[in-house]
């Protein structure tokens, strides 16, 4: 526990706050520059006391609890809340939150992007949204149901899910599934699942057992990779994400280089949808 900076951390936090931004009725005689201590501390449900020591660095370590009161009084970013985990000592909760609603902020940007493919999707790789050049460049993802909305999951049981990518790729792309689902297992929105998601590829899938015990983690997405599209053939993309801020969800957005064959054909995908170019 870091007393000095956490007191500076807190006194600052504190300042930086109006009554009306917490909901407090600011009078019209008021002198203290932000929150008074007495009100900080009624927002987290401590004692005045308690928090003047924090302040004054004579407090003992508050616990997570204590913590993600003050974090939530003091209408911390998630940036600030780690931060404030940090100095008094413990480790930052996961910044995972499972949601099937499209956060507003992606759901605005993929409503304006009409010329390149994007897509919402989780943590264990459910897409939740896609734009329509998404839609005719991989076909709608958002229709699976059950355990099959999991793209880490569909990778080792539906054949169809692996004609997307040539032949060559799939040892590298398979071995990143198994990475990210990893990294999801233990640090993301929906861990039951994606424990079942494991029973059931190491039950059903021995090309996923042999991956897994590769022990590879990764959270990271592809970020260039080559598409096939059926009628187009292939069609090279980069791949870049954007995720929420607690990381629950991530746009991604494939666009192509200018200039080269694989951006013609994209531009040509976007005025024929997924219409079939032969009979």
């Amino acid at each position: 526990m870091d007393k000095k900076e956490l007191a500076e951390f807190l006194r600052h936090r504190r300042k930086a706050l109006r009554p009306r931004d917490v909901g407090l009725v600011e009078g019209p005689r008021r002198r203290t520059q932000g929150l008074r201590r007495e009100e900080v501390a009624q927002l987290a449900g401590m004692s005045t006391d308690y928090y003047a020591r924090l302040e004054q660095q004579r407090a003992p370590q508050p616990s997570v609890q204590i913590t993600t009161a003050l974090a939530r009084a003091l209408r911390l970013t998630l940036d600030e809340r780690d931060h404030l985990f940090v100095l008094i000592g413990h480790n930052a909760p996961a910044r995972f939150h499972r949601s099937e609603h499209v956060s507003p902020t992606l759901m605005r940007v993929l409503d304006r992007l009409d010329d390149s493919p994007a897509l919402v999707q989780t943590d264990l790789v459910d897409t939740l949204a896609m734009n329509p050049l998404a839609v005719a460049l991989l076909g709608d993802q958002t229709r699976h149901t059950g355990l099959a909305r999991s793209g880490f999951y569909r990778w080792f049981m539906d054949p169809a899910e692996r004609l997307v990518f040539p032949e060559e790729t799939h040892e590298r792309h398979g071995r990143a599934q198994a990475a990210r689902l990893r990294a999801a297992l233990k640090a993301g929105s929906d861990t039951p699942r994606a424990a079942q998601i494991l029973a059931e590829l190491q039950e059903h899938s021995h090309e996923f057992v042999r991956m897994w015990e590769l022990q590879e983690v990764a959270q990271r997405y592809d970020d260039c990779k080559t598409i096939l599209h059926p009628e187009l053939g292939r069609i090279d993309v980069d791949g870049q994400a954007l995720f929420t801020e607690n990381r629950a969800q991530t746009l991604v957005v494939l666009t192509t280089r200018p200039g080269t064959e694989s951006h013609s054909k994209l531009e040509l995908l976007s005025v024929i949808g997924h219409r079939q170019l032969t009979p």
